[in-house]
């Protein structure tokens, strides 16, 4: 690294920033620097790597850049109100602050936001790269917001996108619902059944349904029970839901809604006793439910690592091939099961 800077002209911290795609050293810079390593045979030590990104996280940082923390929902407060939102937000905050940047937060559906007025910001911010929460309802990003992910690094939490599609953080749907049932069929339930809203699981691509799917081939086939999607149907007249209550016979239900439980309830179940609860989104808030935490802080955490990687490797735009980090859930114990 010595020979490299006194080749070059500048600082031995300069070739350290530079070949880590830092944004305090400029593009031409950097890409100076990057060819002269290059073109002398330099490779880094990753056991030196390791160590200095060990010592940058124990000490405290000061802040050298700005992300964009972009709320993709809705609702205006979904980062305080919404029922998920929070916990991916909460993860994408901590791992911003350890790893010494600091985080703007905008509305992504303000009328205030055209096109190229956003750009504009984010570049007068100093803003590197930004961190998409909340896309719960639509896995399509807003047209407008296409020449922001052309021009900066940009990473979503929860869910894939589609056109762009980004590359994306979220928890591995799929294998958390098959574990859910492999914990139902441990505490002796034999017809699980999956309770969801079907716009749910077309948004996580029907990784849900897929995951119960596959438990559930273990099972005799008389104990295969057919999914319940009519959840806008079920709160306008229950009788849907009691309808496949009565055919379907589960004695353990999976879903993401506490409204479920007082449906049972109301049908003249009770639960644990006669059916079972999962909650395939456990909140510290209901403690009393069994189920899988998702762990949507940490989800939070892998997009921040996404797109701060993205960043020292000087990519941005449009990925030609997204990449995915998926995160697992754990089993939480609680009271609306029981061990049959």
């Amino acid at each position: 690294m010595a020979d490299i800077a006194r080749k070059a002209g500048v600082s031995k911290n300069t070739v350290s920033l530079a070949l880590r795609h830092d944004a305090r050293i400029p593009p031409a810079t950097r890409n100076r620097i990057a060819s002269l390593a290059a073109k002398m045979g330099y490779r880094a030590n990753p056991t030196v790597a390791r160590l200095m990104a060990e010592l940058r996280l124990v000490r405290t940082p000061a802040f050298k850049a700005t992300l964009a923390l972009f709320n993709a929902n809705n609702d205006a407060r979904a980062f305080s109100r919404h029922p998920t939102i929070p916990s991916y937000v909460e993860g994408c905050r901590r791992r911003a602050a350890q790893l010494g940047y600091a985080l703007d937060e905008f509305w992504l559906h303000s009328e205030d936001w055209k096109r190229d007025s956003l750009n504009r910001v984010l570049k007068s911010r100093n803003i590197q790269g930004a961190v998409i929460v909340g896309t719960m309802t639509d896995n399509h990003l807003p047209a407008k917001f296409l020449s922001t992910c052309r021009q900066f690094p940009c990473v979503v939490t929860g869910v894939r996108t589609h056109n762009p599609t980004l590359s994306f953080a979220c928890v591995d749907h799929h294998a958390l619902a098959l574990q859910a049932v492999e914990h139902a069929l441990r505490l002796g339930y034999r017809r699980p059944a999956l309770v969801l809203d079907s716009v749910i699981d077309e948004l996580v691509e029907g990784r849900f349904s897929a995951g119960v799917f596959v438990a559930q081939q273990r099972l005799p086939a008389g104990d295969r029970t057919k999914p319940f999607l009519m959840l806008d149907e079920a709160r306008r007249d229950l009788s849907c839901f009691e309808a496949w209550l009565d055919e379907e016979r589960p004695d353990v239900i999976l879903t993401l809604y506490n409204v479920v439980r007082h449906w049972v309830e109301a049908l003249g179940r009770k639960v644990p006793r006669d059916i079972g609860m999962i909650q395939l989104e456990w909140r510290r808030q209901q403690p009393e439910w069994a189920g899988m935490n998702q762990h949507n802080d940490l989800v939070g955490e892998a997009a921040v690592d996404m797109l701060v990687g993205m960043l020292h490797r000087g990519e941005k735009g449009v990925p030609v091939s997204a990449r995915a980090t998926l995160i697992d859930s754990t089993w939480v114990d609680g009271n609306t099961v029981k061990r049959r």
